[in-house]
């Protein structure tokens, strides 16, 4: 998979995945996202939202099909009036699937792909993502079966596979580490996306996690329960330079955790 976005606290947020063809957050849009037709909002503050009537309007522009956009269920009604503002501000048709999503809920995007929608906890209603391959595997019991045997089976009625899911990414937006612990599944998926908004040891985690946010000090004492392939940590806070983040980061996180992230700055 390619990963492709940007993400820091209260600037912008943004990342698609351009083979699954989907996208998370839209703080802002660049051009050649464009063409992603489904995007994931995990919330409606401005740094993850602001550009989502950019991005409607441009794919109105190049006449190609309204896009789906997913968010929160509290945020749809506050987006249709977002859109209709522009829609009078512009003069151009704000046209999109806005689709309010609740945790538990699941969107089948194709045959092989699927989208679990995550509790997390932010300062407003908030979600997270995980992205499933699913596929089909034959059943033990017909393991030693030619062929044609299982068509027949199959054609007869009889089910002869079971669906398995694959973890390929999960993506947790602005969350405290509730909405990371409360989602076990995605200390296992392929790839995690999640913020690391603050770093320095003299800030307090009791007020980093009541505005729903996350220390790196939350990764160093979990640090062995991430299973993850690669971890991308980012939205970090704009208090300190990409240089000195990327320091402190390095030393805190133990080797085999520090191996899997990819500090996103």
């Amino acid at each position: 998979m390619t990963i492709e976005g940007y993400s820091r606290a209260a600037v912008q947020t943004y990342w698609r995945v351009p083979e699954l063809k989907l996208g998370f957050d839209l703080g802002l849009q660049p051009w050649s996202f464009m063409s992603t037709p489904n995007w994931f909002v995990s919330h409606a503050h401005l740094d993850h939202i602001a550009a989502l009537p950019v991005y409607v309007a441009r794919r109105r522009l190049m006449r190609m099909e309204p896009p789906t956009i997913y968010l929160p269920a509290e945020a749809v009604d506050p987006v249709h009036a977002l859109m209709r503002a522009y829609q009078r501000l512009d003069r151009g048709k704000q046209a999109a699937n806005l689709v309010g999503l609740e945790p538990g809920q699941e969107v089948e995007l194709s045959r092989e792909l699927i989208v679990s929608v995550l509790e997390t906890r932010h300062t407003i209603p908030s979600l997270g993502f995980l992205v499933w391959e699913r596929r089909k595997k034959l059943l033990p019991q017909y393991h030693d079966l030619s062929g044609p045997e299982i068509r027949d089976l199959r054609l007869s009625g009889v089910e002869v596979t079971k669906e398995i899911r694959l973890g390929r990414l999960a993506y947790l937006g602005d969350t405290n580490p509730a909405g990371l612990d409360g989602n076990p599944e995605a200390y296992n998926a392929e790839i995690l996306i999640l913020e690391m908004t603050f770093v320095a040891r003299n800030e307090r985690p009791d007020q980093i996690h009541k505005f729903g946010h996350m220390h790196l000090d939350d990764f160093v004492s979990r640090a062995d329960r991430f299973k993850n392939d690669w971890i991308i940590a980012s939205h970090f806070s704009t208090r300190l330079h990409p240089e000195t983040i990327q320091k402190i980061v390095s030393r805190a996180l133990p080797e085999g955790l520090r191996d899997r992230v990819k500090v996103w700055l």
